[in-house]
């Protein structure tokens, strides 16, 4: 039996750990080493920042997930912006989604301007007319999009962008690796944020980068070890135990998500619902078609941030905080964030409690 005959939950599980051997533990512990003994040949490590076993299991482990070459950074945004400055070059075009996470228009408005990029902003539902692509040297986009959770198509974007001679790069971090594998759909890159479903108990900052271009790869770890954006050790072990659980957990949050979202709709408070997973949803019918499977973000739309306040004092589960993907369910006013968004407008993150406990508690603070 092959990795790619198992199941997501056996790949959760099993991911990236080694081979079973006799009097060794089950699950091996973080390697904390800076320095390491020399050997007389070349090869091994010999550093921190140039390598770590504990890295390596979690790459392996996500890079099966994602079906390429996965190599970890300390953060969604270090993966996000490793990958811009590995691939950009001076006067290079770059689109970016106007709708995407605010905090990666803000990297390339702020930090590249040396760069004097050519930025192209485009809405994840276009339009993606032909002049979007003309001249383009990487297309970013992310679907589904945060916080609005709109759709794009990546196979039909991807072999646009390849026509055009353009590298195109997907922001997974909404769909998780078990719900969306970009790299099968065209795409040449795959970033996310694993501080989000993956390891999803909101206790680290983790992220990472996935492709299938031996040299882009080569490129993406020098930038990380002469940059010096490593990931912690002990993080990166607390992210690979974790992974164990996310087939579990991302079933959980997605029932949970299609219970809320049932019993949102028509609610006299709530406007703006929107949720792919929906067959209501007008993203739906091209989610299904390259999605797997579903997550547990939402969102909707209350009258005003006072609303969004009262709203989170009267509830019982649900807590205000800007992160998704956890084990606890929250919200999060994207307004206060910048994002160009209505101020009563959520972005709810479905946890693991019960369905019927969370539903009822939603309903009760709507009042």
């Amino acid at each position: 039996m092959t990795t790619e005959d198992l199941g997501d939950g056996t790949r959760c599980v099993r991911g990236g750990h080694p081979e079973p051997v006799g009097g060794t533990p089950l699950l091996p512990g973080p390697v904390f080493a800076a320095p390491y003994h020399l050997g007389d040949g070349e090869g091994g490590d010999f550093y921190g920042r140039a390598g770590n076993p504990t890295w390596r299991a979690l790459e392996s482990a996500i890079g099966e997930l994602d079906g390429g070459r996965c190599v970890l950074l300390p953060s969604g945004m270090a993966a996000i912006s490793t990958v811009l400055r590995a691939v950009l070059g001076v006067g290079d075009a770059l689109v970016l989604p106007s709708d995407g996470y605010y905090a990666t228009r803000q990297f390339v408005r702020d930090e590249l301007t040396a760069l004097d990029l050519d930025v192209r902003e485009i809405p994840t539902p276009g339009p993606w007319d032909d002049e979007v692509f003309r001249g383009v040297r990487l297309v970013l986009l992310e679907t589904p999009s945060n916080p609005g959770l709109d759709v794009c198509d990546i196979a039909e974007l991807a072999e646009r962008a390849h026509w055009a001679g353009a590298l195109l790069a997907v922001d997974n971090t909404t769909a998780t690796p078990l719900g969306q594998r970009p790299l099968e759909l065209g795409a040449d890159i795959v970033i996310a944020s694993d501080t989000k479903a993956l390891a999803g108990h909101s206790d680290l900052l983790l992220g990472h980068v996935s492709v299938r271009d031996e040299e882009l790869a080569e490129r993406l770890v020098r930038a990380r070890t002469l940059s010096g954006a490593i990931p912690g050790p002990f993080e990166t072990w607390l992210a690979h135990r974790s992974m164990g659980t996310l087939d579990l957990r991302l079933a959980r949050q997605a029932e949970n998500a299609a219970a809320l979202v049932a019993a949102l709709r028509g609610h006299p408070a709530v406007s703006g619902l929107r949720w792919p997973g929906s067959p209501d949803d007008p993203s739906h019918d091209l989610a299904r078609r390259q999605m797997r499977r579903w997550n547990g973000v939402f969102r909707f739309e209350l009258a005003d941030a006072a609303a969004v306040a009262e709203f989170v004092r009267r509830s019982r589960l649900v807590v205000a905080a800007t992160s998704f993907g956890g084990l606890h369910s929250t919200v999060d006013r994207r307004a206060q964030w910048g994002d160009p968004v209505p101020p009563g407008f959520v972005r709810f993150s479905a946890g693991c409690e019960d369905p019927d406990d969370l539903v009822a508690d939603v309903l009760q603070a709507l009042g």
